[in-house]
């Protein structure tokens, strides 16, 4: 394996878990960011590029997808643990909030289950978009129009499906030498500078007007009310920052190895687990209690226990079974070690 080689591994795998431990320190952020406003300008800072970032590097990662088998492996890795985890996730949710029957829904995906749905979507989507004259272009204006559909809502995912394919499809599109580009030195400057500038311009002039339009889990109507004619303006505008801000992201991550290198393949683990650990802290006095005594910096540090507790090895796997359906290792650990014949 040549050098380039491990740096680009290096690079996206850097990649993979700074974006995941900012997906569970949002979450952390989540349940009292209204109640500080620097805490709500780090939520909006986040929210405007992990996610982005995250779908960006699994459409580059798509370049299969005209290989025979590749939608059935698709649905086998992605479609079947989002089944499992839906069905887990109501049972939890009965379990945990005393409801009075489990409900079974598979069509409106729980919490952080959207990604899932909307992954098996995108790669769909993708067979048909790579075949048709200015793909993205079309894409971008699917998911500006798809706001003004008043009752879309969260059923199958289909409003985040369509307002993020564009990120998906761009990152299919870009190529090895695309991230070189941006990980050239005056790249790396005049994103940082981005960066700065936006989380200065959240703080001071948009402290609160961002978040349901960062989400994009609801239709201009449910933001803006009936005056919601500029709704694709705005979200065309927000494109244009969540591209900036993803690529200005992107541009400053290390590509040598670091000491949480390896832990960017088990992502897929720390996303589906994370919830159960969040759910269950937001039924507690923690967050009451970290605002009372007004705590933050215990957000971050709860947030780096939890992501480095699900990415260790333990806790793949017990979770491997339910995930990627591999139930050798689970055994292994489960079966009772022979007992050693003792010495006369």
């Amino acid at each position: 394996m040549s050098t380039a080689t491990k740096e680009r591994d290096y690079y996206f795998d850097n990649a993979k878990f700074i974006l995941i431990f900012l997906v569970v320190f949002g979450h952390f952020i989540s349940p009292i960011k209204s109640q500080n406003e620097w805490l709500y300008t780090i939520y909006n800072f986040i929210y405007t590029f992990h996610m982005p970032a995250f779908i960006l590097i699994a459409g580059f990662f798509t370049k299969g997808v005209w290989r025979d088998g590749y939608l059935p492996k698709i649905f086998k890795k992605v479609l079947i643990p989002y089944l499992v985890f839906q069905l887990i996730y109501s049972f939890f949710y009965y379990d945990l909030y005393g409801k009075s029957e489990v409900k079974l829904d598979f069509f409106s995906p729980h919490w952080t289950l959207w990604f899932l749905l909307s992954l098996v979507f995108w790669n769909i989507l993708l067979k048909v978009f790579v075949k048709m004259k200015y793909p993205l272009v079309l894409a971008i204006g699917i998911g500006v129009a798809v706001g003004y559909i008043h009752d879309i809502g969260t059923f199958l995912s289909l409003l985040r499906t369509f307002v993020f394919f564009p990120v998906f499809l761009l990152g299919h599109l870009l190529e090895k030498r695309d991230f070189k580009k941006i990980l050239r030195p005056r790249a790396k400057i005049i994103s940082a500078a981005f960066l700065v500038v936006l989380f200065i311009t959240y703080h001071f002039i948009f402290p609160n007007g961002t978040k349901e339009w960062l989400l994009s889990s609801s239709s201009y109507s449910e933001i803006l009310g009936y005056n919601d004619w500029y709704g694709g303006l705005v979200r065309l505008a927000m494109y244009g920052v969540m591209f900036a801000a993803t690529f200005s992201f992107l541009a400053l991550l290390p590509r040598r190895r670091m000491f949480f290198t390896e832990f960017g393949e088990r992502t897929l683990y720390i996303y589906l687990l994370h919830g159960f650990v969040l759910k269950y802290l937001f039924t507690t006095d923690l967050f009451a209690s970290i605002e009372e005594n007004g705590a933050y910096f215990m957000l971050l540090f709860l947030a780096v226990i939890v992501t480095l507790f699900l990415a260790s090895k333990p806790v793949i796997a017990l979770a491997q079974p339910f995930i990627e359906l591999r139930w050798s290792k689970l055994k292994k650990i489960l079966k009772p070690k022979p007992s050693q014949p003792r010495e006369s």
